[in-house]
């Protein structure tokens, strides 16, 4: 992205990622919109230099606001005074008053429940392995993690991460062994945690019907925690953001005392202010940590032991996020993907240069496969701005409160809300891997 010479506009919760791509940030405040020509970690300097400076207008025009106030009062009945006290006035009626943004403060807030007890040993692997068919993933994987540790999954897309989660997790058939120690009980977050929450139920709901004991007189104060308050607890889940269902998803963990985390990008849907309480609540926490991200700042302060997955291997590392990414010299997990590429690339120009007219035929061959991508391509961006037109439409219906009642309990509606949300992520998917395959 930073080697594209055209214009970009994102939106992203990844701070690292901002500061290395972006020289431009607008901020949508309190209904007002605010043009910093620089990157984010400077924005935030200045925003806050900018409130301070309206703070300190504010103040100073409310002293002139008090003087002209305490001069009306003493002259308004003196009839000599009448007139002056009249021109105050208007100049009081006249004067704009200054307006200090207010901040949004509005962040969850939570602490991991204390552990329960476990033994030293929480985690043993011997051999493990998998594949899928003809595909092999990985082997013969060997490590063992120990009680109140916080590790790290890191490596490409494909090569295991979340496979390894879900081994752990029981929910996959592996090769070896794994076995989880004395008394560990785990608690799993999976990557699409948020897209597996019953739609149809509402958030109180949700997390009612799986407190137990003392837990459920904390419900609606742990909700609120999360920012589920007032009138929010009783929304169902089919209309929730994927931020709103992130949260909730992460709410469910603290329903149980447990001493293992499995952590698998829990920070997908999180705003930036709510990632850095997660990594505050994980650093605090007293159980032991496996974590899957691909955000470096996110990870950085928690991880201080890392396993690699790659070229179907698994590969210790005694050291933190940043060291680990020095080491293969990248500045972003994603590149580790690119590096991927670039191996293939190198691979297909090692091959032997065939003759002329063999290679005429195939750079022509090429070209009309490019053509067609290309052409596959178009039309998968007019299907994807149709959808998000459509789904547009429905987000609009759903904001307008009075509508929203109405719309409650209409099957249909949401029925197809949630079709076209599929069908965009389909394509957008498709859309993606036709990208891959330009060259």
């Amino acid at each position: 992205m930073e080697t594209f010479n055209g214009a970009v506009m994102l939106i992203s919760h990844d701070k690292t990622f901002l500061d290395n791509v972006t020289s431009r940030t607008i901020e949508i405040s309190n209904q007002k919109v605010y043009d910093y020509k620089t990157n984010y970690s400077h924005y935030l300097e200045l925003r806050a230099e900018r409130r301070e400076q309206q703070e300190n207008a504010a103040k100073n025009q409310q002293r002139i606001i008090d003087q002209y106030e305490t001069l009306i009062d003493k002259n308004r009945a003196k009839a000599s005074k009448a007139a002056f006290a009249q021109s105050l006035i208007k100049k009081l009626d006249k004067m704009e008053r200054i307006e200090v943004d207010e901040e949004d403060n509005q962040a969850m807030y939570f602490r991991f429940p204390p552990p329960a007890h476990s033994g030293k040993i929480v985690l043993t692997v011997e051999g493990a392995g998998k594949k899928f068919g003809d595909k092999r993933i990985f082997s013969d994987a060997e490590f063992i993690i120990t009680k109140g540790e916080k590790i790290g999954l890191v490596g490409r897309n494909g090569e295991g991460k979340s496979t390894m989660m879900k081994m752990i997790a029981k929910k996959l058939e592996h090769e070896g062994k794994i076995v989880l120690g004395h008394s560990v009980l785990m608690g799993y977050f999976e990557q699409d945690q948020e897209e597996k929450l019953n739609p149809k139920k509402t958030v109180l709901e949700t997390i009612d019907e799986l407190a137990v004991g003392d837990v459920r007189k904390q419900v609606r104060g742990l909700l609120g925690s999360f920012l589920f308050r007032g009138d929010d607890i009783d929304k169902k889940v089919q209309v929730l953001s994927g931020g709103e269902r992130g949260r909730l998803a992460l709410c469910k963990l603290l329903l149980e005392p447990y001493n293992l985390l499995l952590m698998d990008e829990p920070t997908n849907h999180l705003d930036i202010r709510s990632k850095d309480i997660l990594k505050k609540a994980l650093i605090d926490y007293e159980g032991t940590v496996i974590m899957v991200s691909h955000d470096r700042d996110f990870m950085k302060g928690i991880c201080h032991r890392l396993f690699e997955f790659r070229d179907g291997h698994v590969k210790e590392h005694l050291c933190d996020i940043e060291e680990f990414m020095q080491l293969r010299k990248v500045e972003r997990l994603n590149e580790l993907d690119l590096d991927k590429k670039e191996k293939k690339q190198e691979t297909v120009a090692a091959k032997p240069v065939e003759n002329a007219a063999v290679k005429k035929n195939e750079n022509a061959e090429q070209e009309a496969a490019q053509k067609q991508i290309r052409s596959q391509i178009k039309k998968s961006e007019e299907i994807i701005s149709k959808l998000e037109e459509k789904i547009k439409v429905l987000d609009e219906q759903l904001a307008d409160s009075a509508q929203y009642q109405k719309l409650m309990n209409d099957k249909t509606f949401f029925s197809n809300y949630n079709q076209l949300k599929s069908d965009l992520d389909a394509e957008m998917e498709k859309w993606e891997q036709l990208s891959e395959k330009l060259v």
